[in-house]
């Protein structure tokens, strides 16, 4: 999708933080874009900075956890549109608590919005995307998806069953023109820390990227298509070490919170 003018991106989470700066990024672009999120009055704000460049926006004041609100709002814009190119989940929240203290039903609710929304919204489009023969499908993990870090046992956790999840579909979709990516981001200067239940553990530290910039490394990977980004390029180092010597990263992932 080198040339994105006319294509048609739905973009989850679109409220604030990567989610809202990926719509703005896409629009840009020439895409048009169908924003989802809970807060309506956000979005409408959105859609019409959009609209007072020259794109175009579709507002959808959804719960993503709503299957049948989801199903809906996929039906609506490929009538609106008659298409639907991209796919970007976005929408999620976390939990900075140990796993002695994260509660059953806090874990259940991390598990629903940021794994069983994922896997709900992409089993919408698909049968759009078949029907087309084409199509991407990004999801948004985060780089304690590759290595869990302590405090965040429970919202580690779904970022890796998230990533799970990409891979095999992308394995399940190969040869049909669509297109499965995850991407990686570090901590982000967003609300997404402001907003989240924090019991324990420091706040953001280490380096922190823009909304903006992890918005423009999605753009790239939907010009060209890669099965993972890594915005902030030196922690696929990371992840790597983690698999190559575990321990040595625990002694220095407890170093840095001391």
């Amino acid at each position: 999708m080198s040339s994105l003018a006319g294509r048609v991106a739905i973009v989850t989470g679109a409220s604030a933080g990567i989610g809202e700066a990926t719509a703005r990024v896409l629009a840009g672009a020439g895409m048009r874009v169908a924003v989802c999120a809970r807060r309506r009055e956000r979005l409408d704000r959105l859609a019409a900075q959009i609209a007072s460049v020259g794109g175009e926006a579709a507002v959808y004041g959804v719960d993503v956890c709503d299957a049948g609100a989801v199903r809906a709002m996929v039906d609506d814009v490929a009538s609106r549109w008659g298409r639907i190119d991209l796919l970007v989940n976005n929408a999620g929240r976390g939990l900075s608590a140990t796993v002695e203290d994260t509660k059953p039903d806090e874990f259940r609710a991390l598990l629903e919005l940021n794994v069983m929304a994922v896997f709900t919204v992409t089993q919408a489009v698909l049968p759009w995307m078949r029907r087309q023969g084409r199509g991407h499908i990004i999801n948004v993990s985060s780089i304690v998806g590759r290595r869990g870090v302590p405090y965040r046992g429970a919202y580690s956790a779904t970022k890796f069953a998230l990533g799970g999840f990409s891979e095999a579909l992308r394995v399940e979709l190969a040869g049909t023109g669509i297109s499965v990516s995850l991407v990686y981001p570090i901590g982000t200067a967003t609300e997404f820390h402001e907003v989240e239940t924090r019991r324990a553990g420091p706040g953001p530290h280490g380096p922190i990227q823009s909304s903006e910039h992890v918005a423009r490394c999605i753009l790239r990977c939907v010009r060209r298509p890669r099965a993972e980004v890594y915005p902030f390029r030196p922690s696929r180092i990371l992840s790597l070490a983690s698999v190559i010597a575990p321990r040595l990263v625990d002694l220095g992932l407890r170093r840095l919170l001391r």
